[in-house]
C-alpha cells in the first residue's frame, strides 16, 4: 500500500482513489492494525471498476497476498463536505434508498493538531455506542495516516437506523461537539446505497 499510488496512474475510469490503512480491533484504536488494509476508488462506470477489479496487477497483486478479501460495491446518495477539496461522491441522482435496502456510511475527518487529545479522548465512548447501535452489521474505523487523517466505513440494515443513531442519543451530543469546538479542518459524511457485498476467504 505503501508504494501502491505509483500503479495506480492513468487508470481508465478510476476518478479518485485512496489507499487506506486501519486501526487496531474494529478500527477506533491509536494502534495501527498491520493485517489490514483498504482500496477506495470511485469509477466513472461500473464496468470499468469491475475490469480493474478482475485484471489490474495491483488488485491481482493485492489478492495474492491477503489471506481474505471483502468487496463493497457502492451508489452514493448524499454526501456532504470535502475530502482533499473536493467531495468525489456527489450522487447523480439523491433519490434515497427503499425503507429495506441496506446502506452504507463513510465518514472521513482530517484533525486540527491542537484537538487530537480532545478527539481521541472521545473515541472509546463513539465506539461503544456503534458497536451497540440498532441496524448496524459492519463497521471498521480505516484512514490515511495514523492517529490524524480518521474514516469509518458501516454497513446498515436500512437508512433509518443510520438516522436513528445519528441524530439521537449519546453519538448526536459527540458531533454537536465536533462542530462547537471545530476538531476538524476538513471532514466528509456520504451515505450509499449497497449494491453487493462479496467476501472471499483464502483456504490453505
Amino acid at each position: 500500500m505503501g508504494v501502491g499510488y505509483r500503479q495506480l496512474k492513468d487508470v481508465t475510469g478510476l476518478r479518485f482513489k485512496k489507499l487506506l490503512g486501519a486501526g487496531g480491533g474494529d478500527g477506533f484504536s491509536l494502534r495501527p492494525d498491520f493485517r489490514t488494509y483498504a482500496f477506495l476508488g470511485v469509477w466513472e462506470s461500473a464496468a470499468q471498476a469491475q475490469t480493474f477489479l478482475d485484471t489490474h496487477p495491483f488488485m491481482q497483486a493485492y489478492y495474492q497476498k491477503a489471506s481474505a478479501h471483502r468487496t463493497l460495491h457502492l451508489k452514493p446518495y448524499k454526501s456532504s463536505g470535502l475530502w482533499d477539496g473536493q467531495n468525489p461522491f456527489t450522487p447523480a441522482s439523491q433519490q434515497p434508498p427503499s425503507a429495506d435496502q441496506a446502506v452504507a456510511i463513510l465518514t472521513r475527518a482530517s484533525l486540527r493538531w491542537n484537538r487530537l487529545a480532545a478527539f481521541w479522548k472521545a473515541v472509546p465512548a463513539a465506539s461503544k455506542a456503534l458497536s451497540n447501535a440498532q441496524g448496524v452489521q459492519f463497521y471498521k474505523g480505516i484512514g490515511e495516516w495514523p492517529w490524524i487523517q480518521q474514516a469509518t466505513v458501516s454497513i446498515w440494515n436500512q437508512a433509518e437506523a443510520v438516522h436513528q443513531f445519528a441524530y439521537k442519543g449519546h453519538h448526536a451530543k459527540i458531533v454537536k461537539k465536533t462542530r462547537q469546538q471545530q476538531w476538524y479542518a476538513e471532514d466528509l459524511f456520504a451515505r450509499f446505497v449497497l449494491l453487493s457485498d462479496t467476501q472471499k476467504i483464502k483456504h490453505s
